[in-house]
């Protein structure tokens, strides 16, 4: 299973230094919590280093996503966003040593107004959102990206922790929505047919959620009739974070972007709070709890 849901709209830099914002959550909150499994916010410059270097292990290792000399030197991936966003992560607190040696995973959360005193998204770089935020004016949305896992990391809990942390941020910061780039390995569109058809037809945003790609960027996903899709094999050809938010009630923007960078294929995913389903707010919990103390 791969983890694919990332903002890939930047290449990998690191010529701009990380300089911590500070984080409203108490250091001492877990967000989430299964077996040795834990998820919660980056507590100091150590440990967004250290989720850095996470990224860096699944973008450029292994997804051969282009790095730049000083990136290579470091093993690191960063942008100047990071200065700006809050970092998810999820640790194994069975395994020894120091908490920077605990992380398996991470996810990077940016909320609008962090974003807009910073300049904008960074996923419009590939997304024309900007209409989008104007109709929801009174809306608050936040961004997720930069989404990764360990291979042997790569299982349901995990995910579900991703989730529960997000969950339990967007509700303390009284967040109305959530976006962020989807991926699918590789720079061919016609490669992903199937899976992009059936999102294109069965759950693209429109009316008052309407977002495109640049038209510069914009490949189409429209790739296959409708009639000519098989739902079941559909969605099994789906990245499993997309699959993911589909199911919570997520929806896609209109038209795909190649990222040459990350040679990734990306579409934008949309999650308005008041999409996701009854089932889902109650397994989670409404005040985010349900992961809060687990033990299994």
């Amino acid at each position: 299973m791969t983890i694919e849901l990332l903002d890939s709209a930047n290449v990998v830099d690191t010529s701009q230094p990380c300089i911590r914002k500070t984080i409203a959550t108490p250091a001492t909150e877990v967000l989430g919590r299964i077996g040795t499994l834990e998820t919660r916010l980056a507590r100091s410059a150590a440990e967004v280093d250290a989720a850095q270097a996470v990224r860096y292990k699944v973008f450029v290792e292994e997804m051969k996503a282009q790095a730049g000399p000083d990136a290579e030197r470091r093993k690191r991936d960063v942008d100047s966003w990071d200065s700006i966003c809050d970092h998810l992560l999820v640790l194994d607190t069975s395994i020894e040593g120091d908490t920077e040696d605990q992380i398996v995973g991470t996810y990077r959360l940016l909320r609008q107004e962090d974003a807009e005193r910073a300049g904008g998204f960074y996923s419009a770089s590939e997304f024309a959102i900007g209409e989008l935020l104007q109709r929801h004016a009174g809306k608050r949305f936040m961004e997720l990206g930069r989404s990764c896992v360990l291979p042997e990391y790569r299982t349901k809990r995990t995910v579900e922790l991703l989730w529960q942390g997000n969950w339990a941020y967007a509700l303390k910061h009284g967040v109305d929505a959530m976006f962020g780039c989807g991926s699918f390995p590789g720079v061919v569109p016609e490669e992903h047919a199937l899976a992009l058809s059936f999102l294109h037809h069965n759950v693209l945003a429109q009316g008052e959620w309407a977002v495109s790609a640049r038209p510069e960027l914009h490949r189409t996903m429209d790739l296959m009739p409708s009639e000519a899709i098989n739902p079941k094999k559909a969605l099994s050809a789906l990245p499993p974070l997309i699959k993911g938010y589909m199911r919570l009630g997520a929806m896609v923007g209109e038209g795909a972007v190649v990222d040459h960078a990350f040679r990734t294929t990306d579409v934008l995913i949309v999650l308005p709070i008041s999409n996701i389903s009854g089932r889902y707010l109650n397994y989670y919990g409404a005040d985010a709890g349900r992961f809060a103390s687990t033990v299994s």
